[in-house]
């Protein structure tokens, strides 16, 4: 009853705020084109894991097949390092619960690709945000459960030259909260 009542009072204020005037005008000019980053060929990730001396022996164990006999990898393709091939981007999780393992990027050089970025400290998730790479890490406190992180911190990373340089780092408290 009272929110009923609220509705209609509230409808019946005065308003200084948008007024409808009619359609506005439709833009003509088009955006030019943007060259595609897709890759020709896409990449096998497993296969690229696999391969890579690089990955520490703790992924290199938990890359296995989840039930549904998909493995627990998210690959996506970006120009994050300015080069003429697409870079890859792969984060491998956990299947029970989708925390983020280990990340990594690959660059193409000399026909191959190879790990210009590598992130194995769980949990992870790196992902490409106007052209630099954003890692994002949850940060639990001691009692939290895995579905409710404490906050979360994330980090910008630039590439230059040869390598990725880290350009900011903010951390987001989510407050106080209540289980049970």
């Amino acid at each position: 009853m009272t929110l009923m009542t609220l509705m209609t009072l509230s409808g019946c204020a005065e308003s200084s705020g948008v007024r409808v005037e009619g359609a506005a005008p439709v833009s003509v000019a088009s955006p030019p084109p943007s060259p595609s980053r897709e890759p020709t060929d896409t990449v096998d990730p497993i296969q690229l894991l696999i391969h890579d001396p690089k990955i520490g022996s703790e992924i290199r164990s938990d890359l296995k097949p989840c039930d549904d006999h998909e493995y627990p990898v998210d690959t996506s393709y970006s120009d994050v390092t300015k080069d003429t091939a697409p870079d890859v981007v792969i984060n491998v999780s956990t299947c029970s619960d989708g925390v983020g393992l280990g990340s990594y990027v690959y660059r193409m050089e000399n026909g191959r690709y190879i790990d210009v970025f590598a992130d194995e400290q769980p949990p992870v998730y790196l992902d490409v945000n106007n052209g630099d790479l954003r890692l994002t890490r949850q940060v639990y406190a001691p009692e939290d459960p895995v579905c409710c992180p404490s906050g979360e911190d994330v980090i910008m990373y630039h590439w230059v030259g040869t390598r990725f340089m880290e350009t900011s780092r903010t951390h987001t408290d989510y407050g106080t909260k209540a289980y049970g």
